[in-house]
């Protein structure tokens, strides 16, 4: 093993224990909000304000990655993040947060984190050779599901004997960690920071050319808009469909078992990574994901449920791991902060999207058929399930896409 790869290991290790205590946030208010609220849509909500701050900063934020010191903005990201789930704890402490105070906390931290996610892709980049990136995707995918396979069965442990104020308290003792992890991982890396006298706007201009001027870059994120609207549809409702007949301990170990799915075929890919048929090998993931997408949505048996749920999320890492592959290998390394940062917010719109409006459309769903959210969420995710595998089936048809793959053995 490289001494880059173990600065790697330390760097994803930070980021799996963020991970990890930013799923006990998300779940927790995830059952507090519908608790108080009864609908999906305040769920959605909250979701929305976590997620859109970050997804419209992480263009600038890619910008700054290549000017600036990665592993800088990494820290300051992880660390300043923090200050809105205090603040939400605050609230808490003070007689119960609001669904308004809630959504403050989460933009204020979402705010902050959209410094990490640019950063910490130009820096994978930075420190591993194209050998390596195969095996460093599936270890981020396992980091990602952390959120998925710990956090929910923790988090629904945690509060069968506690309130959701333990889980914000954990998660505020995880930025610790992280930053500190960064911060070793700095001092034995040389700064990519730049003198360079170019103007900011100069630099987002150039990061969108480098992405337009490459007809298969850009298709590859216009596909994944799509795949990204869908899949929000189903990480959104996945939980209210699963309250509406169920409890909040019930709901931690149904995600814990799907999330082991992901776990499975991350490790995999750790270990083996993927040597060839980038391109055929994330279309055939992604049908199979909207499959297993339809089948989750149309049962209310937890174990049918789990066995559909695991089966998605095994197929997630593949997915994720070849589009990775296809972009990182077919961008030039001093321009990977800014590209990543416009990539995170062309290919995540799909995500506001589904965040805005999926639980209006389950409650929609629910109210004209008389049969509740729990339907209504069922329904949508079935009718997003099957737009999923239309438009993954699509990838193999377009040579520009299958083109990458070849560029990035040159």
């Amino acid at each position: 093993m490289s001494g880059n790869f173990k600065k790697f290991l330390l760097l994803w290790s930070g980021e799996l224990v963020s991970s990890i205590g930013g799923g006990l946030t998300s779940f927790g208010l995830g059952v507090y909000v519908f608790n108080m609220t009864g609908s999906a849509a305040g769920m959605a909500l909250v979701t929305l304000l976590g997620f859109l701050p970050t997804l419209v900063l992480g263009v600038p934020a890619g910008v700054l990655a290549d000017k600036y010191d990665r592993r800088l903005l990494m820290m300051i990201g992880d660390g300043c993040s923090a200050i809105g789930i205090i603040y939400i704890l605050v609230a808490m402490m003070t007689g119960g947060a609001s669904l308004l105070e809630i959504c403050i906390g989460v933009t204020i931290s979402s705010v902050f984190s959209a410094l990490l996610e640019p950063s910490y892709k130009a820096t994978i980049t930075d420190i591993l050779t194209k050998d390596e990136f195969s095996k460093a995707n599936g270890l981020v995918s396992m980091a990602g599901s952390a959120r998925y396979l710990f956090s929910p069965i923790i988090a629904g442990f945690l509060l069968s004997v506690s309130d959701v104020k333990l889980l914000l308290i954990i998660d505020i003792c995880t930025f610790f960690l992280t930053v500190i992890s960064a911060a070793v991982v700095r001092r034995g890396t040389p700064t990519n920071a730049t003198e360079e006298d170019i103007s900011f706007m100069e630099s987002m201009k150039e990061g969108w050319k480098i992405i337009t001027g490459n007809k298969g870059v850009l298709m590859l994120v216009v596909v994944a808009s799509f795949i990204t609207l869908f899949m929000g549809m189903f990480q959104i409702l996945a939980e209210p469909f699963v309250l509406s007949f169920s409890d909040a301990k019930t709901l931690g170990v149904t995600e814990t078992i799907c999330a082991c799915g992901m776990l499975v075929t991350a490790i995999y890919l750790g270990i083996k990574g993927i040597k060839g048929r980038f391109a055929m090998l994330m279309s055939v993931s992604l049908m199979l994901a909207g499959a297993f997408m339809y089948g989750f949505g149309m049962t209310t048996n937890i174990a049918i449920l789990c066995a559909f749920g695991f089966l998605f999320f095994a197929s997630l890492p593949i997915a994720n791991n070849c589009l990775d592959y296809l972009i990182r290998t077919n961008i030039r390394a001093d321009a990977q902060g800014r590209a990543w940062g416009l990539i995170g917010f062309l290919s995540q719109i799909g995500y506001v999207i589904a965040y805005a409006a999926s639980g209006v459309a389950a409650d929609a769903v629910g109210a004209a058929t008389g049969r509740g959210v729990g339907f209504g969420s069922g329904t949508v995710i079935q009718v997003a399930g099957v737009m999923l595998v239309i438009i993954a089936g699509s990838i193999l048809r377009m040579r520009s896409i299958r083109r990458l793959e070849e560029i990035g053995r040159e």
